[in-house]
């Protein structure tokens, strides 16, 4: 190992995790722009102006062989298995762990990219509240996970602001019963007016149009549903129709096997659990895997399985959704105090898991 060059892109959950176990045996560069972990689990809480919890990189990767490159990947040069940087750097590997994960996708809204915040411009969400000159109306759009713990962040942190979250589908409609009605009552209860089944057409300086009419907004949060970094697709890495890299049961690329890939960045179906979601959930064990394997320390294939849905519902409230194996709901769920302590538990475990 200690002969290859093994070069990791990006510094997420799967980047990270993969880094630090590979470089416990050989030496690993990472490339990435970040000198702090982005932790898009706790976007909700920057949002919200709470003070943020990301670590810094060099504090994570301390006591392992890993040197990190503070640059962005621009190429991907597959023949000559080099990589193209932002710097004017070029960087050869032997191995190379595609990790960029994923970023909010606009679905070709119009006005959408210039006029509302992606979920992952938290810290600009919270200068927008902070300073503006009075209360106003904060529309998020999506109702999965990010625009639900959005929502109810904002409004119980902002009870001056009116706080909306319009989906074209039901807000939480994939948990059980009783996961999706505390979520309901839960949001109601902050004063957060609900849109389902609401499709957005357009955004402007004034708010949302949509097929139903227009919702007035001061401030547009947009956390709709992701979309793979196009890195891989452009380099010429095999990919689905939606981006995602195609890999084996080992995570390498299925037409460049000297390309592993993991994270939001690759689609990787386990047999008895499905096709997997983006997420933390299934990046992060994906980079631990992968580290185990770049440090000669495993040669099993991928494993997976489910164990719960987490929501943060504020700082009082959440939702703990447990499921089977294949991501399918349980009936069982914890709320309120329990809910939110689990969730709490689990991100402050986020950071231990990545070294």
């Amino acid at each position: 190992m200690t002969e290859k060059q093994i070069v990791v892109l990006g510094a997420g959950y799967a980047g990270l995790a993969a880094a630090t176990r590979a470089g416990k045996r050989g030496q690993v560069t990472l490339i990435a722009p970040e000198q702090r972990i982005l932790h898009r689990v706790r976007q909700h809480e920057t949002a919200a102006g709470h003070p943020e919890h990301r670590p810094a990189v060099a504090e994570v990767l301390r006591g392992r062989a890993v040197r990190h490159i503070a640059a962005r990947a621009t190429g991907i040069d597959l023949a000559g298995r080099k990589i193209v940087l932002d710097n004017g750097e070029v960087v050869a590997y032997d191995t190379l762990v595609h990790a960029l994960g994923s970023r909010t996708a606009w679905h070709g809204v119009p006005g959408a990219a210039e006029h509302a915040y992606a979920a992952e411009r938290a810290a600009g969400i919270a200068e927008r509240l902070r300073t503006a000159d009075r209360p106003g109306t904060v529309a998020v759009v999506g109702g999965g996970a990010t625009g639900i713990e959005l929502a109810a962040e904002l409004a119980e942190a902002h009870p001056r602001w009116t706080v909306r979250i319009v989906a074209a589908d039901q807000v939480g409609g994939w948990f059980s019963a009783k996961g999706r009605g505390h979520v309901h009552r839960v949001l109601r209860g902050l004063g957060v007016a609900i849109h389902e089944h609401t499709t957005v057409t357009a955004v402007d300086t004034e708010g949302l149009t949509t097929a139903d009419g227009r919702i007035p907004a001061d401030l547009v949060v947009w956390a709709a549903s992701m979309e793979p970094h196009p890195l891989a697709a452009e380099a010429g890495l095999a990919v689905t129709p939606a981006g995602r890299a195609i890999v084996d049961d080992h995570l390498r690329s299925v037409s460049h096997p000297e390309v592993y890939v993991i994270g939001d960045a690759a689609e990787v179906t386990v047999p008895g659990t499905g096709t997997l979601r983006m997420g933390c959930a299934t990046a992060l064990p994906q980079g631990q895997y992968l580290g185990k394997v770049l440090a000669g320390r495993t040669d099993k294939p991928f494993a997976f399985r489910y164990v719960v849905q987490c929501l943060s519902l504020g700082r009082r409230d959440g939702l703990v959704q447990l499921i089977h194996g294949d991501d399918s709901m349980r009936p069982s769920v914890l709320t309120g105090r329990t809910g939110r302590l689990v969730k709490a538990a689990i991100l402050r475990s986020v950071v231990m898991s990545l070294r």
